[in-house]
């Protein structure tokens, strides 16, 4: 015996329901809670009195219903199936057979994104909180490409439950919304949860045991410039291997690719006249020591600088700062008090302005950040730029390099 037999409980929900009809017609399929024994005998072992209570009142209802004598039998049998009836034997099946599975919320690796992601900032303005919801976005598709077709595919709807089959499932994007989706992962220990808003907006909710392998694979080559109009989610690119750098270069760079290894957190500050090749270190750097290592690339400019706080849930970051000397200025200066980008530096650069407070729930790792900066001369930063601790290695570059 199933309550889902016997018909929905909610008169709303019915198959001249064009939502119902909807689900139905796009390969949902009812999902019947099946009688399992082991639950059953856990209920009568840790709650017997309950079950004897809730086992009586479905007998008595089915009595009544069958005891009317005013009627013949075949009415009173009808009478067993009416609208009253069935919602009480509904309610005592819901009792006997174990839920639908749903997430785990006390997992902490959570990695949440509503799409589609809409920039709300205007052009005068960076639009940093787009591009870093866009990573995020990016990040959880990458993931779920990562995870393929999940074990099990279930609805909730308007008090009903509904399953997909796995062997039909094409893509997230076509799959029919109107409730609560919930997918699972046996093997990952992952759960996704979709949840439907209107004018076509979803929210993908990732909830793993372990998610720090999956994300680092899903962000591996991915880079993020936050300059203006340039904003965007990418890949970095390097025009010039560091074979092609001169000997003290490469040298430098051997001695920096080691203490990436080594440390946690590391800054490099390369100075030197324009046309020495600083930039394009930074980017060759990025792309053939960081990227293999799985950091994710941010190239900061301008405003970003005041405004950037890594995510949370990226285990590596490298952050590039160019023309440091105009962004990191002495405060001493009149032209430093304006702006706040010399402190905004300076805490990314001793990780207090995002390891001070951690976030309840969520991915939380104890980050490894690299910290490039380039400067034309060091003599326009601010003192505190260069104490030690805030900057490992500093090289002066003086060869023409373009």
């Amino acid at each position: 015996m199933s309550a889902e037999n016997m018909g929905g409980r909610d008169n709303n929900f019915n198959q001249n329901n064009p939502q119902n009809r909807g689900l139905l017609g796009s390969g949902w399929r009812p999902l019947y809670r099946q009688f399992d024994w082991e639950h059953l005998l856990h209920l009568a072992s840790s709650d017997p009195v309950e079950l004897a209570q809730k086992s009586l009142d479905a007998a008595s209802d089915i009595a009544d219903a069958m005891g009317r004598h005013q009627y013949t039998w075949w009415a009173n049998i009808l009478n067993v199936f009416s609208e009253n009836t069935r919602y009480e034997i509904d309610d005592f099946w819901d009792y006997i057979t174990p839920q639908p599975v749903y997430p785990d919320y006390r997992y902490k690796d959570v990695l949440v994104t509503e799409t589609p992601v809409v920039q709300l900032v205007s052009r005068a303005s960076i639009p940093i909180d787009y591009v870093l919801n866009k990573l995020q976005e990016i990040t959880v598709f990458k993931v779920l490409d990562l995870l393929g077709k999940p074990d099990a595919i279930t609805q909730s709807f308007m008090e009903r439950h509904f399953s997909y089959p796995p062997e039909r499932f094409v893509s997230w994007e076509r799959l029919e919304v109107l409730g609560t989706v919930y997918a699972y992962w046996t093997q990952c220990g992952c759960w996704l949860q979709i949840d439907s808003y209107d004018r076509g907006r979803r929210c993908y909710t990732l909830i793993c045991k372990d998610i720090a392998p999956l994300v680092s694979k899903a962000t591996y080559n991915l880079a993020v410039i936050l300059s203006g109009y340039k904003s965007r989610v990418g890949q970095v690119h390097s025009q010039f291997p560091i074979r092609t750098f001169s000997a003290e270069v490469q040298s430098f760079t051997d001695t920096v690719q080691q203490a990436i290894l080594d440390q946690n957190q590391l800054a490099v500050l390369v100075s030197g006249e324009p046309g020495t090749g600083k930039t394009a270190w930074t980017q060759a750097v990025a792309k053939e020591i960081l990227v293999p290592l799985g950091y994710v690339i941010f190239i900061l400019d301008h405003d970003a600088v005041e405004n950037f706080v890594p995510p949370s849930y990226l285990e590596r970051i490298c952050i590039i700062i160019n023309e440091a000397d105009n962004l990191a200025q002495d405060r001493s200066t009149a032209a430093a008090q304006r702006t706040n980008k010399t402190e905004h530096i300076l805490s990314l650069l001793d990780g207090t302005l995002y390891q001070s407070v951690m976030d309840e729930h969520g991915i939380q790792f104890q980050q490894k950040l690299v910290v490039l900066l380039t400067c034309n001369t060091i003599e326009r930063l601010d003192p505190a730029m260069l104490r030690k601790g805030r900057v490992d290695f500093t090289s002066e570059f003086t060869h023409k390099f373009v």
